[in-house]
Order: structure tokens, then C-alpha cells, then sequence
């Protein structure tokens, strides 16, 4: 059996000297260390009240001192998928490629509107359905004999 003079209990734990101090009370009266004025100074707003966060004594602030960033974000921002003409060569000439063969063939996302974009070159006659097409895609499908479809 362990020797009852060594064991630990809850009773006998302390915290180390110097690690917990005590509390200065404040405003206390006008003989104690801190009464009247209580530390504050006189007058002023940090006197009477809590000052606010991020203010700087009627300086102007950092958040608004610091530039913003240039531009602005829209509110309704209509944001497309893009496909692009040399990628619908893989489909067969003739062929109408409409949204669900786009995303079959993984070229789109499951949802969003899809805008076909000008870069590549087009050598085959296709039929494309999409929400959106570049001025330079439209010249292209068509120039190759194929249409562009724009569907709701």
C-alpha cells in the first residue's frame, strides 16, 4: 500500500508565488489609493465612458486612411461556363451540340450557363446551342457552315 504522507490531493494544490495577483478596485472613495477620479485623469471621453474600438482621439482611422481596393463588384453578376471553338472539334461533323452533349463529354459543369468563346480554329459544320456566344465564335461556327442556337 502507498505511503498516505506523499499523496497528492485536490486540497493541496496552489498555484505558483507570483502568478495570481490581486485585483485593483477602483473608484472606491475619495481617501483610497484610486477613489475620485479612479486612474482616469479628468475629463475627456475616456473619463466618462467606454471608447469605442478603432477609435483614434478624433484622428481619422486606419479603415478608412487605408485606400480601398479599385472596381467595384456587381450585384447580379451573370457568370458563364466557358467553352471554347477548338474544343467542339471533337465532336462529329453535322452533329447539333447542345448543352446536355457538352456536359456528357465534360467540357461544362452540371449547372450555369455556358458561353462559347473564339479561341482555336472551327473545320467542321456544327450546329451549337449555348447561352452565349463571343462575336469571334459566332464568325468562326459560322464561317465553317454551322449556326449558332441561343437557347433561354
Amino acid at each position: 500500500m502507498a505511503n498516505k504522507r506523499n499523496q497528492l490531493k485536490l486540497h493541496h494544490l496552489r498555484p505558483p508565488d507570483g502568478s495570481k495577483r490581486k485585483r485593483i478596485r477602483v473608484g472606491r472613495g475619495e481617501s483610497g489609493r484610486r477613489g475620485k477620479t479612479a486612474g482616469r485623469g479628468t475629463k475627456g471621453l475616456k473619463a466618462r465612458r467606454q471608447v469605442r474600438p478603432g477609435f483614434e482621439g478624433g484622428q481619422t482611422p486606419l479603415q478608412i486612411r487605408i485606400p480601398q481596393l479599385p472596381g467595384f463588384k456587381p450585384y447580379k453578376r451573370e457568370e458563364f461556363t466557358v467553352v471554347n471553338v477548338d474544343s467542339l472539334t471533337a465532336f462529329p461533323a453535322g452533329q447539333t451540340v447542345s448543352l446536355s452533349l457538352l456536359r456528357e463529354a465534360g467540357l461544362v459543369r452540371k449547372r450555369g450557363k455556358v458561353k462559347v468563346l473564339g479561341r482555336g480554329e472551327m473545320d467542321r459544320a456544327l450546329t451549337v446551342e449555348a447561352h452565349s456566344f463571343s462575336g469571334s465564335a459566332r464568325r468562326k461556327i459560322e464561317g465553317a457552315g454551322g449556326s449558332c442556337v441561343t437557347v433561354g
